[in-house]
């Protein structure tokens, strides 16, 4: 072979392949905030925006939910006496403010995206209609879901949970700062194992805080694989996605 059809050849190669055709990202309000996870830092929006749009660029459909540890947690709110379902809504106005900044950046990367809350705020965001949410998605938009499951003593993963099996997503990815599920603390224990696949009875019996008790339970009970990684790590959302072996994949 000649070297000009060497090159024809390389030029023709396929891009890479994404194992998932829709998937949803689990983000932590404090993942959005500064180095204490406070506030909004533009820098690190920014930089979970920039993932999401390579990932988009594989033809994924992706939705997020986000939290709004970064602006307000009720049950620290409940903790300091402020009444426990108010602190939750509260909570919940916190993680649409996380979407719209979230947006904010996917649209100036050149995203259409959609923010859609679980409480109504025509004003700023859509209000939840899954058949709409699942339209934007076959029109090539990010889907920003805001408002958690829009009723308090609900905590964002499970609102991730729920939106995943609604939509028809094939995985929920758990972005975290840690690279995966281990059997102790890492930050506590240098001896700590990390899985790389667990079931969800093994990971229920060993106690590991993969997601809380009622999100957990939703994905065992239909079936929803989550993979938790670290969305830190530059092009780990991509890898993810193109089904490389990273972080900890929890299965039946």
């Amino acid at each position: 072979m000649t070297s000009a059809a060497k090159t024809v050849k390389s030029a023709k190669k396929s891009p890479p392949k994404a194992v998932y055709s829709r998937v949803l990202l689990k983000l932590s309000g404090e993942s959005l905030g500064d180095a204490q996870g406070v506030g909004i830092c533009p820098e690190a929006v920014h930089h979970m925006a920039a993932q999401i749009v390579e990932v988009r660029d594989l033809g994924v459909e992706v939705v997020v939910v986000v939290g709004g540890g970064n602006i307000f947690r009720g049950v620290s709110g409940s903790a300091k006496g402020i009444e426990r379902a108010t602190g939750d809504y509260m909570g919940m106005l916190a993680t649409v403010i996380n979407a719209l900044a979230l947006q904010d950046a996917l649209e100036k990367l050149g995203v259409p995206t959609r923010v859609q809350s679980a409480i109504a705020m025509a004003q700023v965001a859509e209000s939840f209609i899954r058949r709409r949410a699942v339209r934007h998605l076959e029109k090539g938009r990010v889907v920003i879901f805001g408002g958690g499951t829009g009723n308090p003593f609900f905590s964002t993963d499970t609102a991730a949970a729920l939106r995943a099996n609604e939509i028809g997503a094939q995985v929920i990815l758990k972005a975290t700062k840690v690279d995966g599920i281990y059997d102790s603390d890492p930050k506590k224990n240098p001896d700590a194992k990390r899985f790389t696949q667990i079931t969800y009875l093994d990971a229920l019996q060993r106690q590991l805080k993969v997601m809380d008790s009622t999100a957990f339970s939703l994905c065992l009970d239909n079936e929803m694989p989550i993979i938790v990684f670290d969305f830190f790590r530059e092009h780990n959302l991509r890898r993810v996605v193109l089904g490389e072996k990273v972080g900890t994949l929890v299965t039946s």
